[in-house]
């Protein structure tokens, strides 16, 4: 393990706290499919390709968008610290698992928004559980699609009957699909209904209760245990809002940006009290990610199906150590 040293001229405390934030972020199974270097004048961060889950997500589109959430709760903690952060994506061709590099531009004072969004960072879960049956407002619509676009994306909320309709179909189909693949069955066994000691993976306690046979919009995406707190029969909401964050651009540094756009509409749900889950399996079948794409118009696949709710409070998945990300590295290398 390497404790967090100075970087950008922050002390080591500060440093672990925006470690810690950026090391919020989700990722596909809690997998947490980043690491991070310290240099003198900058903080590098490298995709955990060890981490990447090949049945699911075999082309890492899922890994690049974690990275990206985490990159923006970065951004996020050096704001807050008051320091302007400027972002490289993919600054050197030779390391391709090089993600970013994000360097100091300068102090400016965090604007109330931003403070906001980072007060959000330690409260914001993915809520597997029941939402309540009461529609978005119209003002927090515009807050999620407007944190969107200030990252480079475009959030469409699914509201047209028969649009529903098909992609709950999709969702279904995807995930039958999945479930016949041993592969895809063993990594999700490996990854989920966790016990406790790991600081890695979903919890049983963090997959809330089975859905019901009439419940069609959550289904049931642990192949590994029950657990307490997956009870069958348990009603979930029966309209719950649904979103298809799109990437205006394709390839790998969109897969970034996105990922920094969803971080900010997760945590921009999370600071107006709205609970978000993931309909990830239409997007991990390329049959049906493809018809997504053609269901919403869009003209480059979607890379974030999410569910949008109010619901009760849960508890925090694990997390890893900000000293078990930090890449060894000497100090005097200069960036």
């Amino acid at each position: 393990m390497n404790e967090p040293h100075s970087t950008l001229g922050l002390d080591a405390g500060q440093v672990r706290a925006v470690l810690t934030a950026a090391g919020q972020a989700p990722s596909l199974h809690n997998s947490q499919p980043w690491r991070f270097r310290l240099r003198p004048r900058s903080i590098e961060l490298h995709a955990d390709l060890d981490r990447q889950l090949p049945a699911a997500d075999p082309d890492g589109r899922e890994l690049r968008l974690a990275c990206g959430a985490a990159l923006f709760s970065l951004r996020l903690a050096l704001h807050g610290l008051g320091i302007r952060p400027i972002v490289t994506t993919f600054p050197d061709p030779a390391q391709p698992a090089l993600l970013a590099a994000v360097r100091h531009g300068g102090h400016k004072p965090p604007t109330p928004d931003q403070l906001r969004l980072l007060r959000a960072i330690p409260t914001r879960r993915t809520n597997r559980r029941p939402f309540a049956d009461v529609a978005l407002t119209p003002a927090e619509q515009h807050a999620l699609r407007r944190a969107a676009l200030d990252e480079g994306s475009w959030l469409q909320l699914v509201e047209d009957a028969a649009q529903r309709s098909t992609l709950q179909q999709l969702a279904t189909r995807a995930h039958g699909q999945q479930l016949a693949d041993p592969d895809f069955v063993a990594e999700l066994a490996r990854w989920t209904g966790t016990t406790p000691d790991r600081r890695d993976g979903v919890p049983a306690y963090a997959g809330g209760p089975q859905p019901a046979p009439q419940d069609r919009w959550t289904l049931r995406d642990f192949a590994a245990g029950a657990g307490p707190e997956r009870i069958p029969g348990k009603n979930f909401e029966h309209q719950p809002s649904i979103a298809v964050l799109t990437p205006y651009l394709a390839g790998p540094e969109a897969d970034i940006r996105t990922g920094q756009a969803l971080q900010r509409v997760l945590l921009t749900a999370s600071a107006h009290g709205l609970a978000v889950s993931f309909l990830s399996q239409i997007l991990e079948v390329a049959s049906t990610r493809e018809e997504l794409r053609r269901l919403v118009g869009a003209a480059h696949a979607p890379l974030a199906v999410l569910r949008i709710g109010r619901g009760y409070p849960v508890p925090a998945t694990p997390r890893r150590d900000v000293a078990d990300l930090v890449m060894s590295d000497v100090t005097t290398v200069q960036s």
